[in-house]
């Protein structure tokens, strides 16, 4: 634990200090996120955060290979290089979109090519356990598509949820080290071998979303943009699938009735509703998946009356329940029966809370005025409005070297 707590602390340190100047190179550069129809921020913000996170992911990565409980894991493996590799790959597609917005087929191609190389370098599942029916063997021919899709699948979840200053980076700051001591107690255990890189990538990725929260809470002073979700994205897949889909037979009283591989949907729940619920709901429309609106469970929640800080709060306390009922059962060996029911009440609540119908019956749904701007519920005083996207992209200006 001590030299895990290291890595996490160089990752959450790097990423904090080099920020600073990211920031500021962000500015003079014009890569600015500036308010649309869609945002809550009301002033411009930079983009590139995500270049202070794989900054810190590097830095961490070359420290945990000098430190002796992962040498078997560098030396004689082409994982920690695949999966750094990847992580380039997925940045440099994101950042490509936040300096020139790409198309969304391109952008999926992208993750796919990022996908390939951790295929390649072997950074893949091999079997799962299916609950009831014994474990599943993946024929090598299948896993070049089961890794594309499980990684295209959660980079998008997280790009997804990244609509308010801290959600993502919260988010996967949780999720991140719950699967780490998940992940650690299988090696506990004898489920997971101890040269596996899983929990080492989750804890990484909570340490880099520790060290860039400071910088991104509300009101943010920057923004970790499509390069940063999608790379915290790619690291939540990498960690999943090794160990979701490597873990040997687990003891029934820690095994809780699910197999490793459906870790994920639990841990990562909140941004998998969310693109669950974002998919059906453009289907029924019969618009593209890819088309944005502003119907996600954060645009939801602040329509019920939430502020920002407070959806922010509300999601992260989801995650971390969910988190918990996971880690509880490993680390008690109780709770197995009980789990599934507990589960299954909290996605009816979940669903029920964030119905459109009955935000339409309460009268919860936000209201065009007759001036064209949005009325917020969540705003007090002299910002209780957003006005159109045109009129304030021509009000902002932002001077070469200033950090708004």
């Amino acid at each position: 634990m001590v030299d895990y707590a290291l890595i996490f602390g160089a990752a959450a340190l790097t990423t904090f200090l080099a920020t600073f100047p990211i920031r500021r190179a962000a500015v003079s550069l014009d890569v600015v996120d500036y308010p649309n129809e869609r945002s809550f921020h009301r002033k411009p913000i930079p983009l590139g955060g995500g270049t202070g996170m794989l900054f810190g992911f590097l830095v961490a990565m070359v420290i945990a290979s000098r430190l002796g409980l992962f040498h078997s894991l560098f030396v004689g493996s082409t994982e920690p290089v695949g999966v750094v590799l990847a992580a380039a790959v997925m940045f440099g597609v994101g950042m490509l979109d936040d300096v020139h917005p790409v198309s969304a087929p391109a952008k999926v191609a992208g993750q796919v090519l990022s996908s390939s190389v951790l295929y390649f370098a072997g950074v893949t599942m091999f079997y799962f356990k299916i609950p009831f029916a014994g474990v599943l063997v993946l024929s090598p021919s299948w896993l070049p598509l089961l890794t594309a899709i499980w990684v295209v699948g959660i980079a998008n979840a997280i790009n997804l949820i990244d609509g308010l200053d801290g959600l993502a980076a919260g988010v996967v700051a949780i999720a991140g080290a719950a699967f780490f001591f998940y992940a650690h107690q299988l090696q506990h255990l004898g489920s997971l071998p101890a040269a596996n890189i899983g929990p080492l990538v989750a804890v990484i990725a909570c340490g880099v979303c520790v060290g860039f929260l400071p910088h991104n809470f509300n009101p943010a002073r920057i923004m970790m943009g499509d390069a940063g979700a999608m790379f915290l994205g790619l690291l939540m897949a990498a960690s999943t699938m090794v160990v979701g889909g490597r873990t040997s037979q687990v003891p029934g009283e820690t095994y809780f009735f699910f197999a490793p591989l459906f870790i994920p949907f639990f841990i990562l729940g909140v941004p998998m509703v969310d693109t669950m619920f974002a998919i059906v709901r453009r289907s029924v429309k019969r618009i593209g998946v890819s088309n944005a609106d502003k119907d996600h469970l954060h645009h939801r929640l602040v329509r019920l009356g939430h502020g920002p800080r407070r959806s922010v709060a509300i999601l992260w306390a989801w995650t971390a329940v969910l988190s918990g009922f996971i880690l509880y059962p490993v680390y008690s060996a109780r709770g197995n029966a009980v789990l599934p029911f507990v589960v299954a009440a909290l996605g009816v609540v979940l669903f029920t809370l964030f119905h459109p119908e009955l935000r339409r019956e309460n009268g919860e749904v936000e209201k065009p005025r007759e001036n064209g701007e949005v009325e917020l519920p969540w705003a007090n005083g002299e910002a209780d409005s957003l006005e159109p996207a045109e009129a304030q992209a021509e009000e902002v200006h932002v001077e070469p070297g200033t950090v708004p």
